[in-house]
């Protein structure tokens, strides 16, 4: 809260001043501190990156999961779906999303995680491919164990590598594409500082010689966005056995 409000507090009297000791980033035409606002931007970010990773990998699972065993007809309409899914332009999904859904928190929020699960859908439907032809899958369900008790106790535990590996990659996208539709115009709106806000109002200033007021949240928004990737790897490799030696 504080963050936040240090990020919107103005003074005029120090409108525009370059980075510096007292002032990291510098400050913007109403005197705002611009290293208050990249760090709330931030973490505006990160807490729609984590919600929207979240509520796609939990649909990529759920849906995943579904193609291979409720059968050929779900299988082929939810592979249909994912197809058209990904057919569509992803920044132009998010923003057709996000427009039906009224834009800002909720409109950014429902267009990222409905549009980001298809990949993941996808790799949890291979292997629920392969693990239902499993012997103790098989043997289990000759001897009269349920459908949902072998996905509970037998597939669910199998697919949870995938499944964190999944949510942590998402989590870049997330975040890359709400700072995108917002700097677009069709995201988050102007009075929170965002990243895709602060990036989209100092494009009008960038001819003026204040480079500042871009470069440090752009670059701050990259490091997040790097580090999340690299660490989303090195789960991946951590949780797969052929690589756990590396």
């Amino acid at each position: 809260m504080l963050l936040k409000d240090q990020a919107v507090q103005t003074n005029f009297a120090r409108k525009n001043l370059a980075p510096s000791r007292e002032f990291l980033f510098g400050t913007d035409w109403m005197g705002r501190d611009m290293f208050a606002r990249t760090l709330a931007g931030l973490s505006l970010s990160i807490r729609i990156g984590l919600l929207t990773a979240a509520v796609s990998a939990l649909i990529a699972l759920i849906l995943g999961t579904a193609c291979a065993v409720l059968g050929r007809a779900a299988d082929a309409v939810i592979s249909w779906w994912i197809d058209l899914m990904m057919g569509i332009p992803h920044i132009l999904l998010v923003m057709l999303i996000s427009i039906a859904c009224g834009r800002g928190f909720t409109g950014v929020v429902a267009g990222v995680a409905l549009s980001h699960w298809t990949s993941l859908a996808r790799v949890i439907r291979g292997e629920v491919l392969q693990l239902r032809e499993a012997p103790y899958i098989l043997t289990a369900s000759k001897l009269g164990v349920s459908k949902m008790q072998i996905v509970k106790n037998h597939m669910i535990p199998h697919l949870l590598p995938q499944f964190v590996t999944g949510l942590i990659l998402l989590f870049p996208h997330a975040i890359l594409h709400e700072s995108s539709i917002t700097f677009l115009g069709f995201g988050l709106s102007s009075e929170q500082p965002a990243i895709g806000v602060i990036l989209s109002e100092s494009m009008r200033y960038l001819t003026t010689g204040r480079w500042w007021l871009a470069l440090f949240p752009g670059l701050s928004l990259v490091c997040v966005v790097m580090l999340f990737a690299l660490l989303g790897e090195r789960v991946a490799k951590l949780l797969n056995p052929a690589s756990a030696h590396e």
